[in-house]
């Protein structure tokens, strides 16, 4: 009997992934277990095997296409078999089923005629509920919005491609016409990078977001990495990196100011007794930020690790899809200091209230004791914040302790 391929789900927040790689071709002989085609969601990459066998009988996507979580994306059975059965068909579980929205909508009047005439939907309207969230915050008419889901379905990523297109009115002037020279071209935005624009416009839409910044005295931590290096070099110590003691040492803030380690909903908010630290990691695909699970568990070596095993990861698509879920981190920590930036504004992570933007080492004047002045390495630090959430005054005294246990960290190694 004919079987249907389905496209996996990848957490509870995904609702489409992108077919990249078909291994097998319609009248191909399928094994169980078989590489059978690669997707990717908005963070990560996966490879699915068949979980039967048979002949590919038909395949409903190709390669690039988006397509709905759990939707039918192939048929394997033997050859002859009647598959009309499953074209088209939305083979979801009834739980997704039932958390599906049919919402009626009243006829509108006639939109105006001519080339500024919009197709508005009539009747029930099947809209996922993140989708209809997204909606609502963002002021979205759903009635003129065309799902790609199965049935017609509004999903997220509808609502997303809607708010990364610049309006109609950005291009309303008659003499307004975008011309390409030789010297140019035009390329599709890949998933992830859709994604990132996505949430990052929906962050500071959505937030009330101010940055300070401050700057620490360096020499305590500069010396703690002279002698790790030396300890590495013994082969008797973890390459801890400079990166990684200011995460301990933010960690340890965390620990002691937990009005920071909050997730901000609305009217309410949501404390963390646990530190989950998002790590931000620069890949090919561009930015991920997984978390770090209960980071205030582990030692500064075994920190090192965990981060230096979630970055690897991430460089490797072999990272858990749950953990780049911003819900999963309590707070997050984006380093830039290795780029020689010495101060810049890092975008929260909704629903995490705060984000902390490490910047490069420099070398500011200081009084080092008895009225002296000479120049000493600081790290700078950038704290922004939801003020939403939490004042200025709270926010500025935490960055103000980060940067005192910075400077008298005591660690031994």
């Amino acid at each position: 009997m004919a079987e249907a391929v389905s496209m996996p789900r990848q957490g509870q927040s995904v609702e489409t992934c992108i077919i990249t790689i078909w291994y097998k071709q319609v009248g191909d002989e399928i094994s169980e277990g078989d590489l059978l085609f690669s997707y990717e969601t908005d963070k990560a990459a996966f490879d699915e095997e068949a979980k039967s066998s048979g002949i590919l009988l038909e395949k409903f996507f190709n390669e690039g296409d988006e397509v709905p979580v759990l939707a039918n994306i192939a048929v394997i059975g033997k050859k002859g078999e009647d598959i009309s059965f499953f074209k088209g068909i939305d083979q979801k579980s009834s739980e997704a089923d039932v958390k599906e929205t049919s919402i009626d909508i009243l006829p509108k009047s006639e939109p105006p005629p001519g080339p500024e005439k919009k197709s508005i939907r009539k009747g029930k309207i099947r809209i996922s509920p993140k989708a209809r969230k997204m909606a609502e915050t963002n002021n979205l008419d759903i009635s003129e919005i065309n799902g790609s889901g199965p049935n017609e379905r509004i999903i997220a990523q509808d609502i997303e491609k809607i708010m990364s297109t610049p309006s109609s009115t950005d291009y309303s002037k008659k003499d307004s016409v975008l011309t390409f020279t030789n010297d140019s071209s035009l390329e599709k935005l890949s998933n992830i990078r859709k994604i990132i624009a996505s949430k990052m416009v929906d962050s500071l839409r959505n937030s009330a977001q101010l940055t300070h910044h401050i700057s620490a005295d360096a020499r305590k931590i500069l010396n703690l990495r002279k002698e790790i290096k030396i300890k590495v070099q013994e082969g008797s110590a973890v390459n801890i990196t400079l990166n990684d003691i200011v995460c301990f040492a933010l960690i340890k803030t965390l620990k002691q100011r937990p009005e920071m380690n909050v997730h901000f909903h609305g009217d309410k908010i949501r404390k963390f007794q646990k530190v989950h630290l998002g790590i931000a990691v620069d890949t090919e695909r561009g930015l991920m930020v997984p978390a770090l699970k209960n980071a205030d568990d582990y030692s500064l070596q075994g920190l090192s690790i965990h981060i230096k095993k979630l970055a690897e990861d991430c460089r490797t698509n072999k990272i858990d899809p749950m953990l780049l879920q911003s819900e999963e981190g309590s707070f997050t920590v984006s380093n830039l200091g290795s780029y020689g930036i010495e101060m810049f504004t890092p975008v929260l992570n909704l629903p995490q209230i705060g984000i902390l933007g490490v910047n490069t080492i420099s070398y500011q004047a200081r009084d080092i004791g008895d009225g002296t002045i000479g120049f000493i390495p600081v790290i700078g630090l950038s704290l922004t914040y939801d003020h939403r959430a939490i004042d200025g005054a709270p926010a500025s005294l935490f960055l103000k302790e980060l940067k005192d246990i910075i400077e008298n960290l005591d660690i031994e190694l």
